[in-house]
């Protein structure tokens, strides 16, 4: 079914071709990939074609032995992480294939040694993340969402590559990972047809040389082996101190499949040499073109992962891209990551503004800044530390000074909590039971407020704490009302403000968090 929808579509891919350099063989390279692991996969043995991860392991070696340009050599480690996770599993499921979607993300990434945002990886992770995030146990529910998935990411990608909104197309190599996935979806509902037309309407994608400068002239490819782990790390410096669009990946069982951009083909070719033993060859000439634009539409942008919908259309209001995520969902690094890569923008900054989402932040940012873009994370470890450092964003900045400034307005922000306790414990300032109010300033508990939890209970509680925050000083004070908060407590708490602290400016907002009655932030 690949294969064959691979050549219904592949002029209407290569004729698409525009960045860097319009070469027109993308969807020829993705084709033949197919086909050489398509005829791996015939003359296999039968029982080698039986279960799902044997059979799929046979694709990815066929796929490596005969990739052609940079989007077979991803194609094949997209098959090999899908062998690698289903190889052990008896009798795949919906999760099986999700967690094995990943994989094919993480090492088709980390195929490519500069890798771009537009392209068919933030295709292939976009797909990757809706598997993960729909959560169900139907296969073809699972296969459809990640065909979604990739759909909107490719629709986005003219958005991150100036060259393909230009010419009104989106990613070649990302059209056909969607087909690859569409080709999945039909096989999983034991279609001969396409079930759901998840395609963009566009002319089929983008791509050209697929990646890489205009400086070199030249495609160098060829199969490796006698050779060693450490042989090829040595001839990937190698050869990414020739040229660009370095990629030397293997199938785990002792095959190499090299490739480069480069101007000298002798140099390339006896590297190869010097790490094992190259063969099956191939050079082929770019067309010379005009210079490459910017693969980045926008200059820069603020990102926020926030747990609850009424903390997100705060932070939307502001300006800033959010991630919304449920109260009772796991983050997902994938997600967030598909959101930076999807922004179109050379600078990111990111606030995570909650202590549980800084790990994803970090990990989804390396990834991102792997892919060529700038991403700075600044610790927030609560909404309102988010809040105060995107009310000093300037985007006319320069942004060094801008991300200084961001940061200086998080850490300057002091943070309180209203908490109702989940069990019997023992804090600092004394035993509490299950259903007392905690109050805590900067992470430490100073304030108990014996249950149940009642209006006067919460009014009580809010102005300890608060009082507490302004004996050392400020001059703003921003309340997040969480989801139990009482109605009346914005105003009682304004009130003793006005009353105690007279000087004070106050600002209120409906956060709707579940996990907290009330969140300070004192500046």
């Amino acid at each position: 079914m690949s294969v064959r929808t691979l050549d219904a579509q592949r002029e209407a891919i290569d004729k698409i071709n525009v960045f860097p350099v319009a070469d027109g063989d993308t969807g020829s390279n993705l084709l033949e990939t197919m086909r050489a692991a398509l005829e791996a996969l015939l003359r296999a043995p039968v029982d080698q074609r039986s279960e799902a991860g044997a059979a799929l392991g046979v694709l990815a070696k066929g796929a490596l032995a005969g990739a052609r340009g940079n989007s077979g050599v991803i194609v094949s480690q997209m098959l090999r992480g899908l062998a690698e996770s289903l190889r052990a599993v008896d009798q795949a499921g919906a999760h099986d294939v999700a967690k094995a979607m990943v994989r094919a993300a993480e090492l088709a990434a980390e195929a490519v040694a500069e890798p771009r945002a537009g392209t068919m990886l933030t295709v292939l992770t976009a797909s990757a993340a809706g598997a993960r995030r729909i959560r169900s146990g139907v296969l073809h529910e699972v296969a459809a969402a990640a065909a979604r998935a990739a759909s909107e990411a490719l629709s986005l990608t003219p958005q991150q590559l100036d060259v393909l909104a230009d010419a009104g197309v989106v990613d070649a190599g990302g059209r056909g990972v969607l087909l690859l996935l569409e080709s999945l979806v039909t096989v999983v509902n034991e279609r001969d047809e396409p079930v759901v037309p998840y395609s963009t309407s566009q002319p089929s994608p983008l791509a050209a040389r697929e990646a890489g400068s205009t400086e070199f002239g030249y495609e160098v490819m060829y199969l490796l082996d006698s050779t060693t782990d450490d042989a090829t790390a040595v001839l990937r410096d190698k050869l990414s101190n020739l040229g660009d669009c370095v990629s030397v990946v293997g199938d785990g069982d002792g095959l190499w499949t090299v490739h480069v951009h480069c101007n000298d083909i002798g140099a390339a070719i006896e590297a190869g040499v010097e790490a094992g033993r190259p063969y099956r060859i191939m050079v082929a000439r770019f067309a010379d073109a005009e210079g490459a634009p910017s693969r980045f539409g926008r200059a820069r942008v603020v990102v926020i992962p926030a747990r609850g919908s009424g903390i997100a259309a705060l932070f939307r209001t502001e300006g800033a891209l959010v991630l919304e995520i449920g109260a009772d969902d796991e983050p997902d690094v994938w997600d967030l990551l598909n959101l930076i890569t999807s922004t179109g923008a050379s600078q990111v900054t990111v606030l995570p503004g909650d202590d549980g989402l800084m790990g994803i932040a970090d990990e989804a940012a390396a990834r991102a800044v792997a892919g060529g873009q700038d991403v700075v994370v600044i610790p927030c470890v609560s909404p309102v530390q988010a809040l105060a450092a995107l009310a000093v964003h300037d985007s006319a900045r320069r942004a060094g000074d801008d991300v200084v400034s961001m940061a200086e307005a998080a850490a300057a922000t002091r943070r309180g909590e209203l908490v109702v306790a989940s069990e019997d414990a023992i804090t600092w300032i004394g035993p509490c039971r299950a259903g007392d109010l905690l109050g805590f300033a900067d992470g430490e508990v100073m304030r108990i407020e014996h249950g149940p939890v009642e209006e006067a209970t919460v009014l009580r509680g809010a102005c300890a704490v608060v009082d507490r925050m302004l004996t050392a000083g400020g001059e703003l004070v921003t309340a997040l009302l969480g989801a139990d908060a009482p109605d009346s407590l914005s105003d009682e708490l304004e009130k003793h403000l006005r009353r105690e602290f007279p000087a004070v400016e106050f600002v209120a907002y409906r956060g709707g968090q579940r996990d907290t009655v009330l969140m300070f932030g004192v500046e």
